[in-house]
């Protein structure tokens, strides 16, 4: 049910949907916001009112920071009170870290935050952008019966599929359908009409407010193993100065070699205080140290398990613990639990009804 009466911010990042051909020069540029409705015509069938905020400068995905991401929770912040939802424009590169890190500094929210984008431009004639943001906004302004909203969440709307957003991945960079939640449900699905998967979607405590939340900090590395990675490649990663915590990406069900040099640098670097996370390189599946030996040996080594969580997930979770300055066995802790639907524990999944 959308509310006729609700208002929604749409925050301009940057990116391809907000982009329009200059048509002496073929190039492209950033169109303007207030005169939306001159590009998606369609915006005025709607009986809800849009207001919006460009980011000045616009920035291009590939170069988004933490510190943008700061900026987009404070303009959250700053408008909440007067807002039914928010849905940001943004690039698709890095989408769904933003979405990810957005999810947990945004803690309890009552409100849909909506991040779309597209593929191809707004002026394009085959353009997806009018699609996505057109369903964004309905999103955002969706309420159930008792006049909550139906997606109180940090989630990723594209080509049909709306996604948690600290579940959702790029994984394509040429076709329309560019993102993915391979180990998570969907929440929606948009055909003739939008339907959602209630059972997915995460209810907040209404009793408690929202905290908004900016302590990032990204002395973080990632260390992607191959077959024939040598010793000099593994230390100069896991022996880089101020490092807080590491991404292992492994093989599988989160194994690794059983080289004594590799598994002594593992050793070595968590005694030196810094945390390691294992991630999979595969989209689906978990991690699962206790399944082979040399998940064991990993285990042993002081190695703590990411489950099922996205790369962009892992690495936001991570920043905001460690930019929260909890201690590093609270850390290990909480990167072991679900703080926001991020992570599905192998017990958890023996019980999941949805």
């Amino acid at each position: 049910m959308i509310d006729v009466n609700a208002h929604i911010l749409l925050i301009y990042t940057g990116g391809t949907i907000g982009m329009v051909e200059n048509p002496a020069t073929g190039s492209l540029e950033p169109f303007d916001f207030a005169h939306l409705n001159n590009h998606i015509p369609e915006l005025q069938r709607f009986k809800f009112h849009v207001d919006h905020i460009v980011f000045d400068p616009v920035i291009d995905s590939s170069e988004i920071t933490p510190e943008h991401w700061k900026k987009m929770v404070h303009i959250i912040e700053d408008n909440y009170d007067d807002y039914d939802g928010f849905v940001v424009l943004h690039g698709t590169d890095t989408m769904a870290y933003t979405a990810s890190a957005l999810s947990f500094m945004l803690e309890n929210l009552h409100k849909p935050v909506v991040l779309t984008g597209a593929q191809l431009p707004i002026g394009k004639l085959r353009t997806d952008a009018k699609e996505n943001l057109i369903t964004a906004l309905e999103i955002a302004a969706d309420k159930n019966q008792l006049g909550y909203p139906i997606v109180p969440e940090v989630c990723v709307f594209f080509q049909n599929d709306l996604l948690r957003g600290n579940r959702s991945t790029k994984v394509n960079a040429d076709n329309f359908n560019a993102f993915k939640s391979y180990n998570y449900p969907n929440l929606g699905k948009s055909g003739i009409q939008i339907r959602y998967e209630r059972k997915a979607i995460h209810t907040p405590d209404y009793e408690k407010k929202t905290i908004f939340h900016y302590r990032l900090d990204n002395r973080i590395a990632s260390l992607k193993l191959f077959p024939g990675i040598d010793k000099q490649t593994v230390e100069a990663i896991l022996t880089l100065k101020n490092i807080r915590a590491v991404i292992l990406e492994t093989y599988g069900s989160g194994n690794a070699p059983l080289s004594p040099w590799f598994l002594d640098l593992i050793r070595e670097t968590v005694k030196r205080g810094v945390i390691i996370v294992n991630i999979s390189q595969c989209e689906i599946g978990l991690v699962n140290m206790q399944r082979y030996e040399t998940g064991r040996e990993l285990l042993r080594a002081g190695v703590i398990s990411g489950f099922d969580a996205t790369f962009e997930a892992a690495l936001a979770k991570l920043m905001f613990l460690i930019g929260h300055k909890y201690d590093k066995e609270d850390i290990k802790i909480r990167m072991r639990v679900p703080l926001i639907g991020e992570i599905t524990r192998p017990e958890d999944r023996d019980n999941e009804t949805i």
